[in-house]
């Protein structure tokens, strides 16, 4: 009996698998990790992307704030023909999926209280292509004075504001599949892209 137990003890012709079994958990928790930074990565791309590709249409398309796009500072506004627009006259709009509100010391009530939801949500469609999880709700569109447009534009609107589409934080959702067993999630920050308006009206756009 003392024999059998020695030979047992000394037996080694299954370290191996003994030893792999204890690396597997290891290995499993590193594999998929590294899926998971890739998902990250993925997600994190596609959610830059969408904003991008929003804030592209929106420089083409209709404003959302429909009154600042027919807003003549020369009649409203008090400025002379040709002027270049300052920021005391305008400051910025900042549009949701329900309201836009005015930022500065000039804020007529066209600006606000009647945004273009179909303008909204054509941008939010355009983003949707490329975050199909992305609702209304998660999407921001603001319009900040650049600098550039004149008071009496006879071509359109007087402004060529600073359009910056962004998707607000705790939008976008990762899940990663290493925690799955323990339903965690992680909220990732805002996202937003920038440019200049375009002719700000979409006849072919729209």
């Amino acid at each position: 009996m003392i024999l059998a137990i020695r030979r047992l003890v000394r037996d080694g012709s299954a370290s191996s698998s003994a030893e792999f079994a204890l690396v597997l958990p290891l290995l499993i928790v590193f594999l998929l990790g590294t899926i998971d930074v890739g998902r990250l990565l993925w997600t994190w791309n596609k959610a830059e992307k969408a904003t991008q590709m929003g804030v592209r249409y929106a420089v083409a398309t209709d404003m959302v704030p429909s009154g600042l796009q027919n807003y003549s500072f020369v009649v409203s506004g008090g400025l002379t023909q040709g002027d270049a627009i300052p920021l005391s006259s305008f400051g910025g709009v900042t549009c949701t999926s329900t309201s836009c509100t005015c930022s500065g010391s000039n804020c007529p009530a066209s600006w606000t209280t009647s945004p273009n939801t179909t303008a909204f949500n054509a941008i939010v469609v355009r983003m949707q292509k490329f975050l199909p999880e992305l609702t209304a709700a998660g999407v921001q569109v603001s319009y900040a004075n650049s600098g550039l447009g004149y008071a009496g534009d006879p071509n359109g609107s007087d402004v060529a504001p600073l359009i910056t589409v962004s998707i607000r934080p705790n939008t976008v959702t990762f899940r990663p599949i290493t925690f799955a067993l323990f339903k965690t999630t992680f909220n990732l920050p805002s996202f937003s892209a920038a440019l200049t308006m375009e002719d700000g009206q979409g006849t072919v756009s729209n």
